[in-house]
């Protein structure tokens, strides 16, 4: 396991500084939300492209991938009725894949919960036909630029389409398509109708991406998770992927939340690994 985390921790800062940062701290991957680059991604040239992704490497980190991947975009909507929406998202969706692929990452998360919901009036079930409609129009792309698209499970009331890891699954099987995966995150976890531990033994072959936060929003180790069992678990499932610690509440400081969440999760991985 490698150890990420997500570029928007560091709110404001200049991407040279979160690399350099993130890199002393000890991260060897970071995850990028794209509004933090540009209001939409294809304000990002190809020129900038290849210095964000310079400057990373330089700073001795690999750009992993791409999150929040409609955040802050208008007009947008995984599983609107309008086809023409449709469209349209699964067209800004390839270019994120293109971009991701620039910055030399291979994993989009797709979270977004306010660009998923179910439109009023509308069944789940309509409202799922929808989604594989918008994925399928991606998916050549995704294969064309080596990306991975993740489906994350995302607990109400924040979500109200695909809740929980078996519902994403669900999807999954429709799509019969390499490249889509799970992606699972500690937070958001905390609704799933089983304990998280076994939810990541249970889909542990689905799963390509995790995410560490505590149910407090805030890091790793900042509330009352037990981390012990998860990566037991993800020992146990032979998890190689990615940690990318993403958190929601930013107290007390950038410094102070990815140096303890990186000691935090460094100390349990060592204990977990050494009752094996």
């Amino acid at each position: 396991m490698r150890f990420a985390i997500c570029n928007e921790t560091f709110e404001g800062w200049d991407h040279a500084k979160v690399c350099e940062t993130a890199a002393e701290v000890g991260y060897t991957g970071l995850e990028i939300a794209p509004f933090t680059l540009a209001p939409r991604i294809t304000d990002v040239s190809a020129e900038q492209r290849k210095q964000i992704r310079s400057t990373a490497e330089k700073a001795g980190l690999e750009i992993i991938g791409l999150h929040w991947l409609l955040a802050k975009t208008e007009g947008l909507h995984l599983n609107s009725a309008d086809p023409a929406v449709r469209r349209r998202t699964a067209e800004y969706l390839i270019e994120l894949a293109r971009c991701c692929r620039d910055l030399g990452g291979n994993l989009m998360v797709f979270g977004s919960p306010a660009q998923r919901r179910v439109p009023a009036g509308a069944s789940h079930e309509q409202a799922t036909e929808w989604a594989i409609d918008t994925f399928r129009r991606v998916a050549p792309a995704l294969n064309e630029h080596k990306v991975t698209l993740l489906l994350e499970p995302l607990s109400p009331p924040d979500a109200d389409f695909m809740n929980t890891a078996e519902e994403c699954v669900a999807l999954l099987d429709r799509l019969q398509d390499p490249n889509f995966a799970l992606h699972l995150d500690v937070k958001a976890m905390t609704t799933e109708p089983m304990p998280r531990p076994e939810a990541i033994r249970r889909f542990a072959s689905w799963t390509r991406h995790f995410h560490a936060n505590d149910a407090n929003l805030r890091g790793p180790g900042f509330g009352e998770v037990d981390f012990g069992p998860i990566f037991e678990a993800l020992l146990v499932s032979k998890y190689r992927g990615w940690v990318s610690v993403e958190v929601f509440d930013y107290k007390p400081d950038p410094v102070t939340i990815a140096k303890e969440s990186l000691r935090y999760m460094r100390e349990t991985l060592a204990a977990a690994q050494a009752k094996r």
